[in-house]
Order: C-alpha cells, then sequence, then structure tokens
C-alpha cells in the first residue's frame, strides 16, 4: 500500500506541474479534468504525508529508547512518544486504506429522484409526498437547489409520482442509499377505527447524466406532444406542452408536464431519460462484475425493502444495517444524517472487508 502511495504522490506532485503550463491551461477541458484530478488526489496525499511524519517521530522514538545511558525522564519521554505515535501511526493507516478504496465516480453529481406510490392507494401517494418533503427539506438544509422535474399529483397533498431534481456538490454520494422500497404504517386520517395500514413507496436515485457522459442519437428518439394533465391551473389543457419521449433502442419512456413551456418539458425530460439511460448501462456493467453487488449496502433494487417507518411507535427502521432511530418526527422534517452516515459507514467497511479479501 505504501508503495502505491509513493505512485500517488508522484501523479500529484507531476499534476500541480502541469497545472502552471501554459499550454494545458489553454485547453480549458483538459485543464479542468486535471483540476478534478488534483481535488481527489490532495486528500490521499495530504494523509500519506501526515502518516511518513508520524512515521518517522516513532522510528526516532524508538531509537533514542535502544540509546545506552538514556536518564530515566528521558526514557519515559521517549518510551510515551513511541506509544502514542504507534496508535496515531495505525489510526492514519485505516484512514488512508478507506482514502484509497474505489470512489463513486457519480458522488459528486447532482441527483433526480423518482418517488412512486406503490400498494396502499391513496394513503401510498400521500406518503410519497411525505418523502418527497423529507428529502425537499434535507437538501435545503443542505444549501442544495431542488427543482420538480415532472409530477403527477393526487389533488389531496400526495402523488401517485414526482421526479426531481436535487443540485448540489455530492448529492448523489448523501442520497444513493435511498432506492427501494419505503413502508409506512400509520392510521389514516380517513381511518374511524384507528387501524394501523401498512402503505408502500418506492424510490429511484439517478446520478444526473451529462451530454458528454452519454451520446443520445436523435434519430433514436420518438417526441409525442400532449395536452397537461393535472390537478388544475389556467393553463391546463389549452395548449399541447406536454412531453413523451420514447428512446426507441431501450423502450425508456419519459413524461414532462411540469412547465407551461414545450421547450422547458422537453428540456427537462431529456435530463431524466439521460441519467435514466446511463444508470441503465451502470446496472449492466456492474452485475457483469463480480462481487460488485455484494460490496455494498443494498443493491440499489427498487423491488428491495429497505426502510419501515412506523408512526404509532415513533420510530425509522433501516432494514439494511439493522439501525433503529426512534425520531420519526425529526427524520419526516429532514432530519436524515444520521441514517445517512450510518449506511455510508456500513458501505465502506463492505467494501475494506472485500478489499482484504
Amino acid at each position: 500500500m505504501l508503495e502505491k502511495l509513493k505512485n500517488v504522490e508522484k501523479r500529484y506532485e507531476t499534476v500541480n506541474e502541469m497545472l502552471f503550463d501554459p499550454q494545458v491551461v489553454s485547453d480549458q477541458e483538459n485543464y479542468k479534468a486535471l483540476m478534478k484530478e488534483l481535488k481527489n488526489l490532495t486528500p490521499v496525499v495530504e494523509k500519506y504525508r501526515e502518516y511518513i511524519k508520524i512515521d518517522n517521530n516513532v522510528n526516532e522514538a524508538w531509537e533514542m529508547l535502544n540509546e545506552s545511558g538514556l536518564d530515566r525522564d528521558l526514557r519515559e519521554m521517549a518510551q510515551e512518544e513511541f506509544d502514542l505515535g504507534k496508535e496515531e501511526r495505525e489510526r492514519c493507516y485505516e484512514e488512508l486504506k478507506i482514502l484509497l478504496l474505489p470512489k463513486d465516480e457519480n458522488d459528486d453529481k447532482n441527483v433526480i429522484i423518482e418517488i412512486r406510490g406503490g400498494a396502499g392507494g391513496e394513503e401510498a401517494s400521500l406518503f410519497a409526498g411525505s418523502l418527497y418533503r423529507m428529502y425537499s427539506m434535507y437538501a435545503e438544509a443542505k444549501g442544495w437547489k431542488s427543482e420538480v422535474l415532472s409530477c403527477n399529483d393526487t389533488g389531496l397533498g400526495g402523488f401517485k409520482e414526482v421526479s426531481f431534481m436535487i443540485s448540489g456538490e455530492g448529492a448523489y454520494s448523501r442520497f444513493k442509499f435511498e432506492s427501494g422500497v419505503h413502508r409506512v404504517q400509520r392510521v389514516p386520517e380517513t381511518e374511524s377505527g384507528g387501524r394501523i395500514h401498512t402503505s408502500t413507496v418506492t424510490v429511484a436515485v439517478l446520478p444526473e447524466a451529462e451530454e458528454v457522459d452519454i451520446e443520445i442519437n436523435p434519430t433514436d428518439l420518438q417526441i409525442d406532444t400532449f395536452r397537461s394533465s393535472g390537478a388544475g391551473g389556467q393553463h391546463i389543457n389549452k395548449t399541447e406542452s406536454a412531453i413523451r419521449i420514447t428512446h426507441l433502442p431501450t423502450g425508456t419512456v419519459v413524461e414532462c408536464q411540469d412547465e407551461r413551456s414545450q421547450h422547458k418539458n422537453k428540456d427537462k425530460a431529456m435530463r431524466i431519460l439521460r441519467s435514466k439511460i446511463l444508470e441503465a448501462e451502470r446496472e449492466k456493467q456492474q452485475s457483469s462484475i463480480a462481487g460488485e453487488r455484494k460490496a455494498q449496502v443494498g443493491t440499489g433494487d427498487r423491488s428491495e425493502r429497505i426502510r419501515t417507518y412506523n408512526f404509532p411507535q415513533g420510530r425509522v427502521s433501516d432494514h439494511r444495517i439493522g439501525l433503529t432511530l426512534y425520531k420519526i418526527e425529526a427524520i419526516m422534517n429532514g432530519d436524515l444524517d444520521e441514517i445517512i452516515d450510518a449506511l455510508i459507514t456500513a458501505d465502506t467497511a463492505e467494501k475494506l472487508k472485500a478489499n482484504e479479501e
């Protein structure tokens, strides 16, 4: 590992030098790519240099301890420095192992989240609305921007389905473990007998695909326009502003009717389409890599039940990592960091284990 880190440091120094080359600076695309690489290398190199410094101190303390004629006070001081240094070196080494894990290239991207009501009728649609609110509030707390791309609302505060984008650096890294089935257990407002109903909502999380990530041939697209349908509004049903795009080779269909402008709806629909096609490609690659899925918390499969929200007991349980928190109100108001941090920690542990094996 230390040999690998020496090479990483050499590459870091090379990239640093290249960024001062006028020819590189004039090539904006290359310059941006090198800046991104430097950003990824910096924390690894800084931690490696910290490790080398601690290691040198430990070795010096060891040499002192082996000197003959060292007085008692100096020996005690050297022993303390040696013991503390060994602990620090071990901690630093473990942190380096984590930093050297393959980085998810999508972690820094914006994210598209799709929420659909599943089993449970209107109660499922209402919970889809609750999850949309929860994710929006979390994004707001992080200083990220949230934008609805398409929605089919029930008019009662719920959604049959809603797609929205959250824009902000690192958004995907925080939301990527939310894909799957979310189950809710609560007493609906319309339930006079006080019986607890169980409903489900599916969540899909996609990294936003940029045009450079995936090329779509315009001849592979079938674009249809139709009149918007929804809860109301003066513009509804007057113009054919809604857009449906079908990607013929994959059969992927995307609709967008959220904007009054046909052009804006087409732009939003294309953003969703690119991300869906990229995600499908990514899933194909991942399933072809032996053991890749095993080294992750959950599979990202939309049919996998990942979490239960039990309102009568005030608890939220994440089934993948066995975490239960009794603070459902705070979580539904966007306080998700404790769950997300625990999922990231568990995923990192799985990947370290897979690496060692």
